[in-house]
C-alpha cells in the first residue's frame, strides 16, 4: 500500500511537470510567432510556422538561432537582409528598405519583453524602425543586446541602464542621435560598448572612464567633438575605435593593456605622447589624418607587439634617428604626407617582403619621388620652433602684466582706503543711531547697525533685487485656497507648510510660523527685510511676508517663498524609487552648491548667520535638479535668537555631520 501511494505521488508530479512544461512551451512557441508577424514574417522565420516539435530543438541557421535552458528560451538570435544604409532618413517608413508604417516598435519591444529570461538578443538588418522604447529595460536577465544594422533613432533610453546585467551593448549602423549617454557608467558589468556609424554629436562623457570592466569602446563613425577623457584607468580595455568623429584636443594617457587604437580622421592635435610608446601590448596604431605635430616617438616604432602603425597625413616634422629600431611585428608603416626632414631609417627603407613602409609626401633626403623641397618642410619646423618662442614669450608678458596690475590695485587700495575710511565711520555711526532711534526692548541696536551688506550681497540688494513686499491675508488665503489640505507640504520645527499660487501665475510656498508679541512689528519687520537681501543661487528666495496680530498674545507670521517643485534632497537618497535616486556625480554637483551657499551665509552678511538647520529636509532641489538651502536664517526672526540677544549670546553653529 506505502509503495502504491509513492507511485501515485511519482506520477501526479510527473504529470504535473510535464503538463507545466508543455503551457510553458506553448506560451513561447506563441511569442515567438507575435514577434513574426510583428517582424512582417521574413522568409528567414517561415520554419517557425510550419515546424510542430518543440521549437527550442529547431536547428539554428546562419539567419535564425534559439537557445533554450530548462525548457526557457534564453537566446534569440534574427537576421535579415534589410542592409541598405540611407544617407537621408528622416524617421519614416522606407519602402523596401524598413518595415512598412504599421509596424509599432513599441508593440514589438513590449512582445518581445514577455520573454523576460532572454540572455542573448541579437536583431540585426531587419528594418526595424522608431525610437527604442523606455520598455526595453524588462528585459532584465540581458546579457547581450545587438540591434545593428536597423533605423533606430532619437537617444537611447535612459532606463537601459537599469538592466545592470548587460555586458555587451551593440547599437551599431542606426540612426541614434543626441549626446551620448552619461549614465553608462551605471551598467557596472559592461565589457563591450559599440555605437558605431550613427549620429550622436557633443563630447565624450568622462563617465566612460569608471566602467573599469570594459574591453572594447567602439564609438566611430559619429559627429563626436571636443575632448577624449582620460581613459587610462580603464585597466581592461583592449579595442579602442574612435575614427572618423570631429575631436579636437590633445591625445590622452591610453590604458597600458590596449591591443588596437584607431583615432584617424579627427582633429586631435599637439605631440603623441611618450606614453604611447610604452604600450607593450599594443599591435595596432592609426592616428592618421589628424593634425598632430612634433617628431613621433622613437619607442612606437619598437614596441615588442606593434605589426600596424599610420602616422599619415599629420603635421609631424623632425627627423627620425638614423638608428631607429623597428619592432620584429612591424609589418605596415605609414608616415607619408607629413613635414619630416633628414635621411630614412634603415628599417623603413629595406623593402622587403616583412615590412611595406609609405613615406612620401615629406622632405625626406632620400633620393626617391613624391619627396618636397626641403624648403617646404623647413618652414614648418621654423614656424613651429617660433610658435614656442611666441609661448614662451607671451607668458612671459602675461606674468610680467599681471603682477604690475596687481601692484597697481594695492596701491589704489590702499589710497581709497586711506581717503575713505573716517566718512565710512561716521555713516556707521549715523546708521547705528536711526536704528537705535526706533529699536524697542530685546534687540541689540549693535546688531542691527552691524548687519550691513557687503561684495555681492550689497550689489544684489540695490541694483535691482526684488524688495521684500507684504502680503495681505486676503492675497495668501486666495493663494492656497484658504489654507486647504490639499495645498498642504508639510510640518516641520518653524511651523506648517502650504503650496500657492498668485494671481500673476507666480507658484509660491507659505510657511506659518507664531511669533510672540513682546518683539514689536518694526522690529520683526527690520529682520525679515533683512533675510530678504539675501539673495544667491543656491537659496530658495524670500519674496516677501504677512504679520497677522489678530490674536491677543500671539502674532502669526507667513513667510512666502519661492516654489522649488522637485522634493528635497533627502528623498533623493531613498531607495523606495530607484528611478530617482541620485548617483554620486550627481550627489557631489548638490553638495557642492550647498558648500556655497553657506559660504555665502557666512561671508556675505556681517556678521554672519550661522544658525541655518542645514539637513537633508531642507536642501531642495528645482526642475534643473539645481540645490536650493530653505530655512536659513530664521534665527532673525525666531524666539530663539531674541533670547540669546537679550543674554548677550551668539548664535550656536548647528552644522554638524549632516552629510552622514
Amino acid at each position: 500500500m506505502v509503495w502504491s501511494n509513492w507511485f501515485l505521488i511519482l506520477y501526479l508530479s510527473w504529470a504535473f511537470f510535464i503538463s507545466n512544461t508543455h503551457e510553458l512551451q506553448t506560451y513561447q512557441a506563441h511569442l515567438l510567432l507575435q514577434l513574426r508577424k510583428h517582424l512582417e514574417y521574413p522568409s528567414q522565420l517561415d520554419t517557425w510556422e510550419s515546424y510542430n516539435g518543440d521549437l527550442c530543438n529547431l536547428s539554428s541557421t546562419l539567419y535564425m538561432g534559439i537557445v533554450c535552458e530548462d525548457n526557457v528560451i534564453t537566446e534569440l538570435k534574427i537576421k535579415g537582409d534589410k542592409v541598405v544604409k540611407v544617407s537621408d532618413f528622416k524617421g519614416f517608413a522606407i519602402p523596401n528598405q524598413t518595415l512598412s508604417e504599421s509596424f509599432s516598435i513599441d508593440s514589438f519591444v513590449t512582445t518581445l519583453s514577455r520573454l523576460n529570461s532572454l540572455r542573448i538578443i541579437s536583431l540585426v538588418s531587419l528594418g526595424i524602425w522608431g525610437p527604442l522604447p523606455d520598455k526595453i529595460h524588462r528585459l532584465y536577465s540581458l546579457e547581450f543586446l545587438d540591434l545593428s544594422s536597423n533605423f533606430i533613432f532619437g537617444s537611447v533610453p535612459p532606463q537601459l541602464s537599469r538592466i545592470v546585467k548587460l555586458n555587451s551593448l551593440t547599437l551599431d549602423g542606426n540612426y541614434f542621435n543626441g549626446s551620448l549617454p552619461d549614465w553608462l557608467d551605471s551598467l557596472s558589468n559592461l565589457t563591450v560598448l559599440s555605437l558605431r556609424n550613427n549620429h550622436f554629436k557633443g563630447s565624450v562623457p568622462p563617465q566612460l572612464s569608471r566602467i573599469t570592466t570594459l574591453t572594447v569602446i567602439a564609438l566611430c563613425h559619429n559627429q563626436l567633438t571636443g575632448k577624449l577623457p582620460d581613459l587610462s584607468t580603464l585597466t581592461s580595455l583592449h579595442v579602442l575605435d574612435i575614427r572618423e568623429n570631429k575631436l579636437d584636443s590633445e591625445l590622452p594617457a591610453m590604458p597600458k593593456g590596449l591591443v588596437t587604437i584607431l583615432l584617424s580622421n579627427n582633429s586631435f592635435s599637439g605631440k603623441i605622447p611618450v606614453q604611447f610608446g610604452q604600450l607593450s601590448q599594443l599591435q595596432h596604431l592609426d592616428l592618421s589624418l589628424n593634425h598632430l605635430s612634433g617628431t613621433p616617438p622613437s619607442s612606437l616604432f619598437s614596441l615588442p607587439n606593434i605589426s600596424y602603425l599610420n602616422l599619415a597625413s599629420n603635421m609631424l616634422s623632425g627627423s627620425l634617428p638614423n638608428d631607429l629600431s623597428c619592432g620584429s611585428n612591424l609589418g605596415f608603416v605609414d608616415i607619408s604626407t607629413n613635414k619630416l626632414i633628414g635621411g630614412l631609417p634603415s628599417c623603413l627603407g629595406n623593402m622587403s617582403n616583412k615590412r611595406a613602409a609609405k613615406f612620401g609626401g615629406n622632405c625626406l633626403s632620400i633620393g626617391a619621388q613624391h619627396q618636397h623641397q626641403k624648403s617646404y618642410c623647413k618652414v614648418a619646423n621654423v614656424e613651429s620652433k617660433q610658435s614656442r618662442g611666441r609661448i614662451i614669450g607671451a607668458l612671459v608678458a602675461v606674468i610680467t602684466g599681471t603682477v604690475l596690475v596687481l601692484m597697481l590695485l594695492a596701491l589704489g587700495v590702499l589710497f581709497l582706503c586711506r581717503r575713505y575710511c573716517p566718512r565710512r565711520t561716521l555713516e556707521q555711526n549715523t546708521f547705528s543711531k536711526v536704528v537705535q532711534d526706533h529699536s524697542t526692548t530685546g534687540v541689540s541696536s549693535e546688531v542691527l547697525a552691524n548687519a550691513r551688506f557687503i561684495a555681492q550681497a550689497a550689489k544684489l540688494g540695490t541694483q535691482g533685487a526684488p524688495v521684500c513686499r507684504e502680503f495681505s491675508m486676503e492675497e495668501l488665503m486666495e493663494a492656497t485656497n484658504n489654507f486647504n489640505s490639499s495645498a498642504f507640504m508639510g510640518e516641520g520645527s518653524n511651523g506648517k507648510i502650504y503650496k500657492g499660487k498668485l494671481v500673476n501665475g507666480t507658484n509660491i510656498s507659505v510657511r506659518s510660523l507664531t511669533y510672540l508679541k513682546k518683539h514689536s512689528i518694526q522690529n520683526l519687520k527690520f529682520r525679515l527685510d533683512l533675510l530678504s537681501k539675501l539673495h544667491h543661487p543656491h537659496l530658495v528666495g524670500l519674496l516677501g511676508y504677512c504679520i497677522d496680530n489678530s490674536e491677543q498674545d500671539d502674532m502669526k507670521v507667513f513667510l512666502v517663498y519661492e516654489y522649488v517643485p522637485n522634493g528635497n534632497y533627502r528623498a533623493h537618497l531613498s531607495e523606495a524609487r530607484p528611478e530617482k535616486v541620485l548617483k554620486w556625480s550627481d550627489r557631489l554637483v548638490i553638495l557642492i552648491d550647498v558648500a556655497k551657499a553657506i559660504h555665502f551665509l557666512h561671508t556675505g552678511v556681517i556678521p554672519g548667520t550661522f544658525n541655518n538647520r542645514l539637513k537633508t529636509n531642507n536642501i531642495l532641489l528645482d526642475e534643473h535638479r539645481i540645490a536650493k538651502l530653505s530655512d536659513y536664517g530664521m534665527a532673525l526672526i525666531t524666539e530663539e535668537i531674541g533670547k540669546n540677544e537679550a543674554k548677550g549670546e551668539a548664535p550656536k553653529s548647528r552644522y554638524g555631520m549632516f552629510l552622514a
